[in-house]
């Protein structure tokens, strides 16, 4: 099953640490390695996106930043045989943050992407 994890944060003054950003590395290519991440990338802030919403019939953009305290700052495609296996990679990614960046705050969502297995008449 594929899983997309988003992570959100609202980013401290200070740039990550050396021995976080080695952290990610070391478990970006655990992932890789082991088949379960399948793509992965930063996200540039709100400010360079828009947001396209239909409420009462009415198409409307909004050039961001948008108003949100926490960014969507990265994402991740997993291919794991569980849940709970993409969960552990997000809290595994969380950890590291934690142990090296005192005062980061974030959280990683993780959302199943359908497949052509879940569409009606599969």
């Amino acid at each position: 099953m594929r899983y997309l994890v988003v992570l959100e944060a609202s980013q401290p003054d200070t740039p990550p640490p050396d021995e976080l950003m080695a952290g990610i590395m070391r478990l970006g290519a655990e992932a890789t390695q082991s088949g379960a991440m399948i793509d992965n990338a930063g996200l540039a802030p709100s400010a360079d996106g828009a947001k396209v919403t239909l409420d009462g019939g009415e198409v409307t953009i909004t050039d961001g930043p948008f108003a949100e305290s926490k960014e969507m700052i990265s994402y991740a495609i997993y291919d794991t045989r569980t849940k709970e296996e993409a969960v552990e990679w997000a809290r595994r990614f969380l950890a590291l943050h934690a142990e090296h960046w005192p005062g980061w705050t974030g959280e990683a969502r993780v959302l199943r992407v359908f497949g052509p297995e879940d569409m009606p008449g599969a």
